[in-house]
């Protein structure tokens, strides 16, 4: 993760600031609005928004840069526990306009994209290793070229010293260099026998340890590429594939990165679970899903925290995931939607697939783009 991409991310957070309208306290207010001219008796414009009160101090504007990328007022401590606790009630409160107490899914959504990607960018990648097979070509390549030059260097001896009259000091300065030469050459070979007993017998060539998800990975698009059926897209992917640890982190910075695809793909879906209800409307599936994703997201980030400070902590964080997410899922369904035990029951079934089938179209989406298939 670069710092581009956390710049990126900082840049979220502030769409995600601008997507809000201010709330609290502005100051002490004007008589006349600055911006539209309007009347005021508060401390906002009832025309336009703004506030009467307009901040002239590098202080605020700290201020403003701190909400803007954080959202650090009291909506988000309002917002995020009944987020985990009860999430049906908080979007059906969104839906029906109670939504100056609370912070807006999107902005939400998008803090939340913005917490992971700036983690991310001090989490340092560990840099795809060069195969044994790799480097054997490298110095195989390198000793050709070594070899070439050499020979020009002996051809270069040869020659002066056939002169009757050599010019003074240019076959020393040749045979310095033929011995130079000479050097590199014999120290390619040297490096090209280690790399050839380094991966022995027992060994795989391209230096994966044997039974690793690396080296089976690579296997099976070795094989894929090689196969006469696969389709010229298979073979394409199949090829970035035999390079596992850079094609995992290609992968890696597309899913940070095009996971607001999740919510156009869910809210069809959403959708048919609420066909013959016609108050349904597809903002209110927005709002679901949004607010959906940012729990599963910061849940994400949370499992991920305790797994760094202690593994069986993050195990244990992890199996807890498991009955928490389609606990949660039900629960903001059954409320948002105030669906009865029978209904929510019933549609939190066919969600479960729905969701498995969306993941699946979001994972081919991720591999497409990240691969460049």
């Amino acid at each position: 993760m670069s710092m581009e991409d956390a710049g990126a991310a900082v840049s979220a957070g502030l769409v995600a600031g601008a997507l809000e309208r201010p709330t609290g306290s502005a100051g002490e207010h004007h008589e006349t609005c600055s911006d539209c001219g309007a009347e005021a008796t508060g401390k906002f414009c009832a025309e336009c928004g703004q506030p009467t009160h307009v901040h002239r101090t590098l202080l605020h504007l700290g201020e403003e840069l701190l909400h803007g990328v954080m959202h650090f007022d009291a909506r988000i401590w309002r917002t995020l526990p009944l987020l985990a606790l009860n999430p049906g009630r908080l979007t059906r409160e969104w839906v029906q306009g109670a939504r100056t107490r609370y912070v807006s899914p999107l902005a939400l959504f998008l803090f939340t994209i913005f917490v992971t990607f700036f983690i991310l960018s001090f989490v340092r990648m560990p840099e795809p290793v060069m195969s044994l097979a790799s480097q054997r070509a490298t110095a195989e390549a390198a000793l050709d070229e070594a070899a070439a030059e050499a020979e020009q260097a002996r051809q270069r001896v040869a020659a002066l010293e056939s002169e009757a009259t050599p010019e003074p000091g240019a076959l020393a300065e040749a045979r310095a260099a033929l011995a130079e030469a000479t050097a590199d050459r014999d120290e390619l070979v040297g490096d090209i026998e280690r790399l050839t007993a380094a991966a022995g017998p027992d060994n795989r060539a391209d230096g994966l340890a044997p039974g690793s998800w690396q080296a089976g990975l690579k296997d099976w698009a070795a094989g894929i590429y090689q196969s006469e059926d696969a389709g010229p897209t298979a073979k394409k992917m199949a090829k970035k594939l035999q390079n596992p640890d850079l094609a995992v982190y290609k992968l890696q910075q597309t899913l940070y990165k095009f996971a607001f695809l999740l919510v156009p793909l869910s809210i069809p879906f959403m959708a048919i679970l609420f066909l013959h209800r016609r108050r349904v409307s597809l903002y209110d599936h927005g709002v679901f899903v949004l607010y959906s994703l940012t729990f599963m997201a910061l849940l994400g980030l949370a499992v991920w925290a305790l797994a760094m400070l202690n593994g069986w902590l993050g195990g244990l964080a992890w199996i807890a995931s498991c009955f928490l997410v389609p606990a949660h899922i039900f629960a903001q369904l059954k409320g948002a939607y105030s669906l009865s035990w029978f209904s929510a029951l019933w549609r939190f079934v066919f969600l479960v697939v729905f969701c498995n089938i969306v993941l699946g179209l979001f994972l081919w989406a991720v591999i497409w783009l990240g691969l460049g298939v």
